[in-house]
């Protein structure tokens, strides 16, 4: 087969596999994989039929190979140049690592192929990549956010150390206690209420606290997500507006090429 007829090939095999039934299929097998390893968890379920659950794995494992291999073969090294691919590879690739010895912790990590359903579906694609844009913002919102754990973390401390020594003990036992404040986890009844019994104006130091963490810079966040997911969904849409348009004017240029080639032979 020379040249031309691998490249035919390719784009035959790269056409089938955007089929729109075989991009469905690929998501029916990954959440059903999902599902047989969630029973492969019950001792009962793998004692009755133990032995077709790791042949149905193994079946799933084998179409996520033949996917792998026919994207490798359609693609080649441009297969790598997407990252969701590259995050396939891996995924699969984890998968085939024997999972006894030194790896068998590589066993639980098999159903991280349900975070393949990320990669084969647009919708799922659009939050992760909004969620990756906004990580350059969220690094400055963090940086604020452990500048104020470490400035509440040393005063509570010193305020509350001699009482408290279970939640305050240290800088890290009160950072962990102010974060567990802050995720307004048992905040009132199990930390500052007890507090409040030894050291009335408590409620003036965690009262700020809660206000600048949970219902400031948390909504910070929740903002710079969800206005970078906007951003892509913006960007996706451009990009068909302008595929669109760029297809469109590409046929009234072979209409005009046409219509000159006949008024020439008219001619």
């Amino acid at each position: 087969m020379g040249e031309e007829g691998r490249s035919t090939s390719r784009q035959k095999v790269a056409a089938f596999l955007d089929l729109a039934w075989v991009r469905n299929g690929i998501i029916g097998v990954i959440l059903f994989n999902a599902v047989i390893l969630g029973m492969e968890t019950s001792g009962r379920i793998m004692a009755v039929a133990g032995d077709v659950i790791i042949a149905l794995d193994r079946l799933c494992l084998t179409i996520f190979v033949i996917e792998i291999g026919l994207k490798l073969y359609a693609q080649r090294l441009s297969f790598f140049r997407q990252g969701w691919n590259v995050f396939d590879f891996v995924i699969v690739g984890i998968s085939l690592v024997p999972g006894a010895g030194a790896y068998t912790v590589l066993r639980a990590l098999r159903i991280l192929r349900l975070m393949r359903v990320v990669s084969v579906t647009p919708s799922l694609r659009r939050v992760v990549e909004g969620f990756l844009r906004a990580l350059p913002g969220m690094g400055s919102v963090f940086l604020l956010m452990t500048m104020i754990f470490y400035i509440g973390a040393v005063m509570a401390t010193k305020l509350f150390q001699a009482s408290f020594p279970q939640w305050f003990g240290s800088l890290g036992a009160s950072a962990y206690s102010l974060f567990q404040i802050m995720t307004l986890e048992s905040w009132s009844m199990g930390i500052v209420r007890p507090v409040m019994e030894v050291y009335p104006y408590a409620w003036a130091f965690f009262v700020p606290f809660i206000m600048m963490t949970t219902f400031a810079v948390v909504n910070l966040l929740v903002g710079l997500i969800v206005n970078s997911m906007q951003d892509a969904h913006a960007e996706e849409s451009n990009k068909q507006t302008t595929d669109y348009r760029d297809e469109v004017l590409a046929r009234l240029r072979k209409i005009e090429a046409r219509l000159e080639a006949s008024e020439r032979e008219r001619g």
